[in-house]
């Protein structure tokens, strides 16, 4: 029982962190194209969480939350985008290029990384702008 209450509380606060990177994104003038992206042939290569526009530029974005008491010593929440993660996010990235007919369409890959506050505050969004720099 522990461990189903677990997963629900991480899948509450990895939507509600998609949510607030969407409300955040349409904020900054993106449009939405995708949300929760997964590959459509082959092999199931995982998910992408946004893929949005940012002028003419495809932009494919990994969410990363936390929820926190407010602890300056609370573990960041982009210290969970690992190399392995980031490798997944390139050929799943690369996929979706291919399938939408994209292949001459500039590119890149961002991350949001997302504290929310359990004391109701705003949440602190951070965008990392090409994380394979």
């Amino acid at each position: 029982m522990r461990l189903l209450r677990r997963f629900h509380l991480r899948n509450d606060t990895g939507r509600k962190g998609e949510d607030t990177a969407t409300r955040y994104l349409k904020r900054n003038g993106w449009k939405i194209l995708e949300r929760n992206y997964r590959n459509l042939s082959g092999k199931s290569l995982g998910e992408i969480d946004i893929i949005a526009k940012d002028g003419d530029e495809i932009v494919f974005v990994e969410v990363k939350a936390r929820t926190t008491a407010g602890s300056e010593e609370d573990i960041l929440p982009e210290s969970a985008i690992t190399t392995e993660k980031l490798r997944r996010l390139s050929r799943i990235g690369e996929s979706y290029m291919i399938e939408r007919g994209n292949r001459d369409c500039p590119y890149r890959f961002d991350a949001i990384a997302i504290r929310l506050f359990e004391d109701g505050r705003e949440p602190d969004v951070r965008h990392i702008r090409s994380i394979f720099l």
